[in-house]
């Protein structure tokens, strides 16, 4: 299991090793040891979702209130998706940036956005299952979102899926309403940068 820290610092791509042989293939898909050496901390499991998402399918940009915000540990079982990570910490030196990871039902690759950054991500081919680990329960009162096609974070998402048919984004109603980066800035939704290493600061003992 290799653990390559992305461009936005607090989240991380994750790739098995894979064992494979005549009847399938198994893996490891989450290991606490190698990831409290990445991360500093243990994982504090809350909740375990699952979602199945149609070509397409945009789901994001979540996140939560920090403290306690919700750390995610996320891969996709069968299917595609691009899925992203967006520094909105207030304060970052890398506000406002973005990273992705392919997660596919190939290379089986996870990625771990730690408390106080905003996730999504889009489904490239229809029942694209993705599994998220979960450090906070969901708590609608604490959680916010940001218009996944704001321009001014700049996610430059596919336009074809992976088998080359072209893809049209779909939001939900939420996402759809979600207001822009600079707009959730103005509204003191966002988390500050100082708050949020705080916080993991404490996870760390």
């Amino acid at each position: 299991m290799q653990y390559r820290e992305l461009a936005v610092p607090g989240a991380w791509e994750i790739t098995p090793k894979q064992f494979g042989d005549p009847r399938g293939v198994f893996l490891e898909w989450f290991k606490a040891a190698p990831f409290a050496e990445a991360a500093g901390h243990a994982f504090d499991l809350q909740q375990a979702n699952l979602s199945v998402s149609a070509a397409g399918v945009v789901r994001g940009i979540h996140f939560a209130d920090v403290p306690p915000g919700q750390a995610k540990y996320v891969t996709c079982a069968r299917g595609a998706v691009l899925d992203v990570v967006v520094d909105i910490r207030v304060g970052s030196p890398t506000f406002g940036q973005w990273d992705s990871v392919l997660l596919d039902d190939v290379d089986r690759r996870a990625i771990y956005l730690a408390e106080g950054l905003g996730h999504a991500f889009m489904s490239l081919e229809d029942d694209s299952t993705v599994l998220y680990l979960c450090s906070a329960g969901y708590a609608p009162g604490r959680e916010h979102g940001i218009h996944p096609l704001d321009p001014t974070v700049g996610v430059a998402w596919p336009t074809t899926g992976r088998d080359g048919a072209p893809l049209t984004p779909q939001l939900s109603e939420k996402d759809e309403a979600a207001p822009t980066l600079l707009q959730a800035q103005a509204d003191g939704l966002l988390p500050q940068h100082a708050d949020v290493e705080a916080y993991l600061a404490s996870l760390r003992g």
